[in-house]
């Protein structure tokens, strides 16, 4: 019988004592024969260390389990961190307030090992509130690399990576506090495609104190810089979306977008800004959608 290849999993920690148990537990949970959990905590002071002293004694048989406690430069620089002193051959990270669905692991190899030329893979996976209730399904959809100009249509807690392709591609950004991950991905693309299972593979919480609500504008900045540098082009929807936070504040998830006039009049002058040498191809992208609205509304 074939040695199971070491899958590395990663956690970037700091502060979230209230959910990196349950993080913990997902991977311990697996069923995976060779897996290496490295956490990488930056600096805790809210129990979080605590939580990985009590985890070294409980780790299963097939769970290599360290941590590590220092400062880093963010979360990107973590994971790259972890990631230089693991060994796995397929990696992936896991954030401490995001879990693995069980069999989530074996499912991700056995894809890669049907796939071998996909340099990665992604599963579906669920929102869930911060008490851990069920909110949606993440909007996964088909591996399309010319949909990376669009959105970011991969859950990254439901993602793993051949460590090859990662070197190819090169480390996570660390200039990057937010969008690294989706940064990432476009770069990957260009290395290879990505293959997805569909199976729901791991849970994203959506509370107000993480990244991607609670610091929204900085979030939504950083994807239309990481566009901008890759396809030389910000594209309507994200300058809607950062024109409706400057006028409203609302996270666009809880609270959900809501259209209004003032809203689409801002994404004009501002995309023209972002657009300064594609001003005729976002006046005609900005027109057309306006046209759109117009019809429905007559009608």
């Amino acid at each position: 019988m074939r040695e199971a290849s070491p899958v590395t999993i990663v956690t970037p920690v700091y502060q979230m004592a209230q959910f990196v148990r349950d993080t913990i537990d997902s991977v311990f949970a697996q069923d995976y024969p060779a897996i290496e959990y490295l956490v990488m905590d930056a600096g805790s002071t809210d129990g979080t260390v605590d939580i990985l002293r009590e985890a070294e004694g409980r780790a299963p048989a097939n769970v290599s389990f360290r941590w590590f406690s220092e400062p880093d430069r963010g979360t990107a620089d973590a994971i790259n961190k972890g990631i230089e002193r693991s060994r796995g051959c397929i990696f992936a990270y896991l954030n401490a307030d995001d879990t693995y669905k069980p069999g989530a692991i074996r499912t991700a190899v056995d894809a890669l090992d049907e796939d071998q030329a996909a340099v990665a893979v992604y599963g579906d996976a669920d929102w869930i509130a911060e008490d851990g209730s069920f909110l949606g399904n993440y909007p996964t959809q088909s591996y399309d690399a010319d949909l990376f100009r669009h959105e970011c249509f991969i859950c990254q807690p439901a993602s793993f990576i051949r460590r090859e392709a990662f070197s190819k591609a090169g480390k996570f950004d660390t200039n990057l506090r937010f969008a690294f991950d989706y940064e990432f991905w476009i770069r990957l693309s260009r290395h290879g495609r990505f293959a997805r299972v569909r199976r729901h593979l791991a849970t994203s919480r959506m509370h107000r104190s993480n990244k991607t609500l609670g610091q929204r504008r900085d979030v939504l900045r950083e994807n239309i810089v990481i566009l901008r540098r890759h396809f030389g082009y910000a594209p309507f929807s994200h300058v809607l979306a950062y024109s409706a936070y400057l006028l409203d504040g609302r996270d666009q998830f809880f609270e959900p977008f809501e259209p209004s006039l003032s809203k689409y009049a801002l994404s004009l002058p501002l995309g023209l800004r972002y657009n300064v040498k594609h001003p005729v191809r976002y006046a005609k992208e900005w027109s057309s959608v306006m046209g759109n609205r117009l019809r429905k509304v007559l009608e």
